[in-house]
């Protein structure tokens, strides 16, 4: 049994079938119904949008002989002709190849002649922007003052090129992209009219590629029936398209979690193996950490994502942090922009695995410096903590304060606990708070404890905001009374830091508790330290071995 898609099914006979441009449709309707016909009318848009078949449209409403008539018969001979193209009185004229003044000129002798069996003689141009100055300058006086029975309509996808006076003499209707749901329903309408079997991913790919043009979209929904044999689905696609299946990319990704680079490359060459194109391969890359992006964005919609969120690896989706798959797509994007003037395709393919291999490890510029500048401070405050990570290797370095400054292997000493500072924190470790039992009043009789306050502020903003979580643990005491929160600080640095930052902690304390609060902090730096200016401090000692520093003292 032959499938296929017929012109009658594509084509829209009527206005309320226009899918995804309603606002041209209700337009054209209501003028139509008041007899409030334009000489001339601008149809603008995107390719395969509805511009010319609106064109069509209009013609048989305006020259069905039921009509003028915003519902055309469809089976009157004025209506037939039209759909087939030999109407004597729509002309139809390509503006890419009729573009010279002459052909223009031609069109002003004809339109004195009035229309031989319609009301109206209408010329349908299409991409009327390929026309010549000449062309336009000549066609001026016709639609701004045109016999009565004449309707010029105008389609073109690249509006900007039209000059404004022909723009201003004409009824400007904008032509917008038809949305995937939109798509995937005319699709899944036309194969249960064909009686073909399919699957919603097969279909949301369709129409996910078409990128809202619905034209592309039911051309190469033909090219995928050609060789479904009744049957539409998404591996049949990936087969004979030569695409990577999710599937595939699942078990890719998620060896790059592992950070096993020879496995990585190993199975990326599997896949070319199979007839994948190596721009392909990145397209489909880069296509799968966008799509992880989004859903750790928990953007979960289906014609989005172009899959059901569940069909995706759950390790792939909770290996990465949103700074690293940002950076993998902007890895994937530069691959495939400098792909084609590459003198091997191939190499710089495997360099890319390499690369994602360690993306685990990526830690973006700015979270460098932000943990930079704290460890700095804590290193010149001589307050060394394991408030940036709870982990074992973190203590050891708080607790590890003496470092020799003549020591060749300072600098990587140094370099190599900041490291250490860096790695995650997993999720099952909770922030230690200490025993205060302080009680506040809330709204409505809620009553919340400063621990309580503490320990889920601290949870948040580790992965909303980690310098403002780093700097806030390191809070010498916390204390709530009635509407203020006042917080104590041994450095100065930490306290600057988190009254420049006290709107964003105030905003979350009001998403997380329901509640608003002032926030107060106090510094203690210089009272009561009890220390020999004089004695040379390790800490202080190694930051300058490591930055070539001196030490300035403030007065």
């Amino acid at each position: 049994m032959a499938y296929e898609v017929t012109a009658s099914r594509k084509r829209p006979q009527k206005l309320d079938e226009l899918s995804g441009q309603e606002f041209v449709a209700a337009t054209l309707r209501s003028s139509i119904d008041k007899e409030r016909i334009a000489h001339a009318y601008l149809f603008s848009g995107p390719r395969g949008v509805g511009k010319t078949s609106s064109a069509r449209i209009l013609a048989k409403s305006l020259n069905c002989l039921s009509g003028p008539t915003a519902d055309p018969c469809g089976t009157c001979t004025n209506c037939q002709e039209i759909a087939q193209g030999n109407s004597l009185d729509v002309i139809e004229i390509d503006g890419a190849s009729n573009t010279g003044v002459n052909d223009i000129r031609e069109i002003k002798d004809e339109v004195l002649f009035a229309p031989s069996n319609s009301k109206y003689k209408i010329y349908i141009i299409d991409e009327v922007h390929m026309l010549s100055n000449s062309a336009f300058n000549a066609l001026l006086k016709t639609i701004e003052e045109p016999p009565p029975y004449i309707v010029f309509i105008f389609a073109t996808t690249e509006i900007h090129k039209v000059p404004a006076t022909i723009k201003s003499r004409c009824q400007q209707f904008n032509f917008r992209l038809i949305s995937t749901d939109t798509i995937k329903d005319l699709l899944a309408g036309i194969s249960n009219e064909s009686g073909l079997k399919f699957e919603d991913d097969a279909l949301f790919w369709i129409a996910k590629e078409a990128t809202g043009s619905l034209r592309d979209a039911y051309t190469l929904y033909d090219q995928v029936v050609s060789f479904s044999d009744g049957d539409l689905t998404l591996s049949k696609i990936r087969e004979k398209l030569g695409l990577v299946g999710l599937d595939q990319m699942n078990e890719l990704v998620e060896l790059m979690a592992s950070g096993k680079a020879s496995s990585v490359i190993e199975y990326g060459e599997s896949i070319l193996n199979t007839g994948v194109a190596i721009e392909q391969f990145v397209i489909d890359l880069s296509e799968y950490f966008r799509h992880l992006l989004f859903i750790r964005h928990n953007i979960k919609k289906e014609s989005l994502l172009g899959f059901n969120v569940e069909r995706f690896s759950k390790t792939a989706i909770s290996a990465f942090t949103v700074q690293q798959l940002e950076y993998a797509v902007e890895l994937t994007f530069q691959l495939y922009r400098d792909i084609r003037y590459s003198l091997n395709q191939r190499f710089e393919l495997d360099i890319l695995l390499s690369k994602m291999s360690s993306l685990s490890a990526y830690i973006s510029p700015d979270n460098i410096m932000n943990n930079i500048g704290m460890l700095r401070n804590e290193l010149l405050n001589g307050s060394v903590s394991p408030s940036i990570s709870n982990n074992a290797e973190t203590k050891q370095f708080s607790e590890s304060s003496t470092v020799e400054q003549e020591s060749p292997d300072a600098a990587n000493q140094f370099f190599n606990k900041f490291k250490k500072l860096n790695e995650p924190v997993k999720e099952e470790e909770s922030v230690q708070a200490p025993p205060v039992e302080a009680i506040v009043e809330v709204e409505q009789e809620k009553s919340i404890s400063t621990d309580e306050l503490k320990t889920r502020l601290l949870k948040h903003l580790k992965s909303a905001n980690m310098s403002l979580h780093s700097a806030l643990s390191k809070a010498k005491t916390w204390e709530l009374t009635e509407k203020v929160l006042t917080l104590t600080f041994n450095s100065l640095f930490e306290s600057s830091f988190v009254t420049r930052e006290s709107t964003f902690i105030i905003d979350e304390i009001k998403k997380i508790f329901e509640m608003e609060l002032r926030i107060d902090t106090v510094s203690e730096i210089g009272q009561g330290s009890g220390k020999n200016e004089n004695k040379s401090d390790p800490q202080i000692d190694l930051v300058k071995s490591v930055f070539r520093g001196q030490l300035i003292k403030g007065e």
